[in-house]
């Protein structure tokens, strides 16, 4: 169960075991093995304590939305797809910036005759 909870999109491993702490269902119990009234159980613990899934999705756009709107420095490098966090661009980056793009070179002055 620990594990499965992981799956729903904000709930890692500590808030999974917090979870199932409050809802007093074991740690180890195959999620096959949940009865409706542990189920029902868990939902309302996930429901009263956690944001999750599309809730927690839209708060973070919005979040980021409002950086770019201020046009603050962590909205600029959103906006231009950069790293947000400081980390250095002139070597790495791809994961942010995409594939590398070759830019053509100058032509030989033998080339060119």
């Amino acid at each position: 169960m620990e594990i499965a909870l992981t799956y729903i999109y904000g709930i890692g491993k500590p808030a999974a075991r917090k979870i199932l702490s409050e809802a007093s269902v074991d740690l180890n119990k195959k999620t096959d093995a949940l009865t409706e009234a542990e189920l029902a159980k868990l939902r309302e613990v996930i429901d009263r304590s956690f944001r999750v899934e599309g809730d927690l999705r839209r708060e973070t756009s919005m979040n980021i939305k409002r950086l770019v709107d201020l046009s603050c420095y962590r909205g600029i490098r959103h906006r231009k797809g950069l790293p947000v966090h400081g980390q250095r661009t002139h070597s790495n980056a791809r994961t942010r910036k995409g594939p590398a793009v070759a830019i053509a070179g100058k032509k030989s002055v033998k080339a060119m005759k």
